[in-house]
């Protein structure tokens, strides 16, 4: 069942605007709908603690020649956030393949941002038929990627954090200490319970200990872009070549970003997906 939150709607029978809750086994997801209707479509998956609003800055240079597809991971954003429910990354992954079903969506361009792109792998292993093709954006390949930090992390498990502590967590997001962190993003880390931040996290790290990103997408085939923010604080930029291993990946690296380049940088981050998808978009079309 699809259920509308009110801001959906449909102009002229083309034009998709808007979000609404899809009732999901497991949970409610949200998702948001940008551009025209029966554009290809682009799924952009958030990475962990944010929601789809990260991306709002690239939807403008994306939406008019796509079928924009935000959702909010369950756990994340105005979607659900039970207790008992896997937040593993396959079963993440399974709901993002059954909202796109549910919007009669066949093919989709595949879109993820950090640990978003590690549900996104995971979607194409799950429904190769359905991820034409995949972009990586500052999704470190594998655990020895990882910039550990030069201090201990805050201590999180007094919920809510305070506003201090969440931009301290926040801050190594982003390329240089004092970018201005926007406020909508430290509320999406508020909106989480304690359970989900903590559990997310873990999930990914699980699926990366199993096996690296590479490695499981040079299995798959998948066309494959990879874009790093150069000056990344969390995972080694250099790391993005890993991805190099996989037959025909095309890997950019924006100097002067950091890990969150979609924010920091939205029509430098858009260029190469732009190009990327106005390829492999139409042959999934096709």
């Amino acid at each position: 069942m699809t259920v509308s939150d009110g801001d959906s709607h449909v102009n002229g029978g083309t034009e998709t605007t808007g979000s609404s809750i899809l009732s999901l086994d497991g949970g409610d997801i949200h998702v948001c709908q940008d551009g025209p209707r029966d554009a290809p479509a682009l799924l952009l998956i958030h990475g962990s603690a944010s929601s789809s609003r990260s991306w709002s800055p690239m939807v403008p240079l994306l939406a008019g020649a796509h079928r924009v597809i935000r959702i909010d991971l369950l756990g994340h954003g105005r979607s659900a956030k039970p207790a008992e429910a896997s937040y593993s990354v396959p079963d993440q992954a399974r709901r993002a393949g059954e909202a796109l079903d549910r919007l009669g969506v066949e093919h989709a361009v595949v879109v993820g941002h950090s640990s978003g792109g590690v549900v996104a792998t995971a979607l194409a292993e799950e429904r190769p038929a359905l991820v034409t093709a995949l972009a990586l954006v500052n999704t470190g390949p594998g655990l020895d990627a990882f910039i550990a930090p030069e201090t201990a992390p805050p201590g999180l498990s007094q919920w809510p954090p305070t506003a201090d502590q969440l931009r301290r967590f926040a801050s190594t997001g982003f390329s240089r200490a004092g970018y201005r962190i926007p406020e909508e993003l430290l509320d999406d880390v508020r909106r989480m319970t304690y359970h989900t931040f903590t559990t997310t996290m873990r999930a990914t790290r699980s699926y990366l200990e199993q096996r690296a990103l590479p490695d499981r997408l040079t299995v798959l085939g998948k066309p494959l872009l990879v874009i790093f923010g150069e000056d990344d604080r969390r995972w080694r930029s250099s790391s993005a070549f890993d991805y190099r291993v996989v037959p025909g990946a095309r890997v950019e690296l924006l100097p002067g970003l950091g890990h969150s380049p979609l924010l920091e940088d939205p029509p430098r981050t858009a260029a190469p997906l732009t190009a990327f998808t106005a390829l492999h978009a139409a042959r999934g079309a096709e």
